[in-house]
């Protein structure tokens, strides 16, 4: 399966990459994340649990930032187990400065599902993956995003 678009975040490039290559501040907006232990430098584990459909698993999933042009392109390859079931994903993210000081990310993944949780259906897992890949993006939103100004007097 392939994904792909593009996020603005209202927060400078440098602090937006530095999120997003840090495994702990990006795995935490990953849902379904239960622990993640850092591996070494470019090389990290996840413990993920992630349901589709009536189908759920807890994917055991090794991480690597492949590629690192600070503070402008990453490319991140992961293969995950789970009983039955196993994920190859390779994502790769372009940063730009946007308007107003925002930082564009272009996103690209493609992703390759086998086993069990295949077997419920493209549509399913697309669905899911979709709704996954939103859920992680405004997390990181609401994370790196500075908190809008009250009203005076509000």
């Amino acid at each position: 399966m392939h994904f792909a678009g593009t996020l603005e975040i209202k927060a400078p490039r440098d602090r937006v990459w530095a999120f997003v290559t840090d495994p702990n501040e990006v795995g935490s907006c990953g849902p379904g994340v239960e622990s993640l232990e850092v591996v070494d430098a470019t090389r990290f584990r996840a413990r993920a649990k992630v349901g589709v459909g009536f189908i759920s698993a807890r994917f055991v999933v090794d991480l690597e930032m492949a590629e690192q042009v600070p503070p402008d392109h990453a490319v991140i390859r992961a293969r995950g187990q789970a009983p039955g079931s196993a994920v190859d994903a390779t994502a790769s993210m372009t940063l730009a400065d946007g308007p107003d000081g925002a930082t564009l990310m272009d996103w690209v993944a493609d992703v390759t599902i086998a086993g069990t949780i295949a077997s419920v259906g493209a549509r399913l897992i697309e669905g899911t993956a979709n709704k996954m890949i939103g859920q992680t993006f405004d997390c990181m939103r609401a994370k790196l995003e500075e908190p809008a100004s009250l009203p005076a007097g509000g």
